[in-house]
């Protein structure tokens, strides 16, 4: 049993932003801190990455855990009531995330998808943050492969 009223949580789910997230700005300030440049919410490409690298066509997701539904992640959690409004949205958001990723691989853009769960590790542990800002800026300099999550 919810202990919100729907009126609350219609309110509470207002509120939550599709850009210009806490992990998203986080990432952004880091790579900016390290001279790497790049488009914010480019939608001239196919699922309007966070990040784009014009460069080296790079498109980066910041996914969040639990609407991405990232496997074995403790976020990514299924609210118990309304269970069949939450399957279909969850569902509907994998097959698009498949769709997108197909879509720019067809079309030569490296995709790099860095996970909520990950950011929050970053925004707590420093030698942790600087390992992965080097595992993806690695990713965005060089060609070695077109995919990858963190």
């Amino acid at each position: 049993m919810d202990k919100t009223s729907k009126a609350r949580r219609s309110v509470n789910m207002s509120k939550i932003r599709s850009k210009d997230t806490s992990p998203e700005i986080f990432i952004r300030k880091a790579l900016h801190q390290r001279n790497l440049r790049f488009r914010v919410n480019y939608k001239a490409i196919a699922g309007t990455p966070d990040l784009y690298f014009t460069r080296n066509p790079t498109a980066v997701f910041i996914n969040g855990c639990f609407w991405h539904r990232h496997p074995n992640c403790q976020d990514a959690t299924t609210p118990k009531t309304n269970s069949e409004f939450w399957q279909k949205k969850f569902s509907d958001n994998i097959q698009r995330d498949v769709r997108t990723i197909a879509t720019l691989k067809a079309t030569g853009i490296r995709i790099l998808i860095i996970w909520e769960c990950t950011i929050k590790k970053m925004m707590k542990s420093q030698p942790f943050c600087d390992e992965m800002l080097e595992v993806i800026i690695q990713f965005i300099k060089s060609n070695d492969f077109d995919y990858l999550e963190i």
